[in-house]
């Protein structure tokens, strides 16, 4: 059993999953456990228990807001920081979600996209050092 902190990291783009995945390993030493929509999302958080989560909000099946906030309703997981990743602020003319929306979840850390990998670390290495 790996004592490496387990980060699950839920976005639909392959290729920032992929970019983002290695600087966490690389970088920051962790075990990254990836899902590309909300509903995988959601299954690995309940079977992998990771150590935090880093979610996408705009994603197919089930959006990151949704995810954070049955996650953070269930008292067996709710205690998992999650750090919401939105590029909400740069497309409010196109899509129905608002700022709002990811006021009214309990996610734990926001930053809005496009969002540099190493900027991802940091936010990982201040939620998990609470």
């Amino acid at each position: 059993m790996s004592d490496k902190a387990r980060i699950l990291l839920v976005d639909d783009n392959p290729d920032f999953v992929e970019a983002t995945k290695l600087v966490l390993e690389k970088k920051g030493g962790y075990e990254v456990i990836v899902a590309y929509d909300g509903v995988e999302g959601l299954e690995k958080a309940k079977s992998e228990r990771p150590d935090c989560i880093v979610l996408d909000v705009m994603m197919p099946e089930k959006d990151g807001y949704k995810m954070c906030a049955e996650l953070k309703a269930d008292n067996e997981y709710k205690m998992i920081p999650i750090i919401l990743l939105t590029a909400v602020a740069s497309h409010i003319s196109d899509t129905e979600y608002t700022p709002r929306m990811g006021m009214e979840t309990e996610a734990d850390d926001y930053l809005d996209k496009p969002v540099e990998p190493d900027e991802i670390l940091k936010s990982v290495k201040n939620q998990l050092s609470k």
